[in-house]
């Protein structure tokens, strides 16, 4: 059965911890929508064609939009289904917290604990995404004095219930900043849940919260194919963009033709015709024979933009 233009497809694999909060977040929803299980490594020959050479996960579809990292993907979702518990602003903050501040202290204690146990290709493949080594040894040597580090991060949510008096980070229900923050708490209770179970001792606020984002599940997930997704890209157009910031401080004009890269990791560039550039997102055109017109929308925070 063919994907609806109007369907929500993720490309993503289970263990990602940024494809979590995406899919929590369409929980959160109760949305359905199409999980394209991309690898989590390179090769990746039904992700790229999408996206131009980024291959970072998740990675999320509607026709022929495409939107790259999870702040886009989440931003479309709140969009589509908007609340008052997912304003704009706080929770974005709290969710680029959660993406490089405590989940570099997440990354160290987990692959420290696994150690040498890591797959060598899934290794080298991280060297060539982050274009440094990927240090076992070292976070071997960095996971115990990480785990304080990752308790004091965990604290902070604990607190904030404690002094706000509400079950969620939210308030009275559950919102997007509940779904970041949740994010590590996620993966290393999965890697490793008798190590979170230990750092999370004596929260007790956090312990119930815990508890309730993770019964909110993924809403309803329904399974397809990589040759699906594509297939839907290849005869649908993209919707309409947003509104082009005249202020824009690059200058950046729609018809430019840029360039685009994260600037931490995975620094695989995307280019194409500016579409529309806002102060949280670029909106490029791709005209690529195989899929027709695509338009793949950015975050402006993490990422850089240069003349192509």
């Amino acid at each position: 059965m063919s994907i609806s233009p109007d369907e929500i497809v993720l490309h993503h694999y289970d263990a990602s911890p940024f494809s979590e909060k995406v899919r929590a977040f369409l929980g959160l929803k109760g949305a359905a929508w199409r999980s394209v299980v991309t690898p989590n490594m390179a090769p990746k020959p039904d992700l790229t064609p999408l996206t131009g050479g980024y291959r970072r996960a998740p990675v999320m579809q509607i026709g022929a939009d495409i939107y790259i990292d999870s702040q886009t993907a989440l931003a479309e979702i709140a969009r589509r289904w908007p609340g008052e518990e997912d304003a704009i602003g706080p929770p974005f903050a709290v969710n680029l917290w959660a993406d490089r501040l405590w989940f570099g202290v997440t990354v160290a204690v987990v692959f420290g604990l696994i150690g040498d146990r890591i797959d060598p290709a899934f290794v080298a493949d991280r060297e060539k995404l982050s274009g440094r080594p990927f240090d076992v040894a070292a976070m071997k040597a960095a996971s115990t004095p990480m785990r304080a580090q990752w308790r004091g991060h965990a604290a902070w949510i604990d607190q904030a219930l404690k002094e706000g008096g509400t079950p969620f980070l939210a308030g009275a229900r559950p919102g997007l900043v509940d779904i970041s923050a949740y994010m590590n708490i996620w993966w290393l209770g999965g890697a490793f849940p008798k190590v979170a179970d230990a750092l999370l001792s004596g929260f007790n606020q956090l312990g119930p919260w815990r508890e309730q984002i993770a019964a909110i599940g993924h809403g309803r997930r329904i399974e397809a194919t990589g040759a699906e997704a594509l297939d839907l890209a290849r005869r649908t157009e993209p919707g309409p963009a947003p509104m082009h910031d005249a202020h824009d401080p690059l200058g950046l004009e729609p018809g430019a033709a840029v360039r685009i890269a994260a600037d931490d990791y995975g620094r695989d560039p995307m280019a194409g015709t500016l579409v529309a550039a806002t102060p949280d997102r670029i909106v490029i055109a791709r005209e690529t024979p195989e899929l027709g017109r695509l338009h793949l929308h950015i975050p402006r925070i993490g990422y850089v933009v240069s003349p192509d």
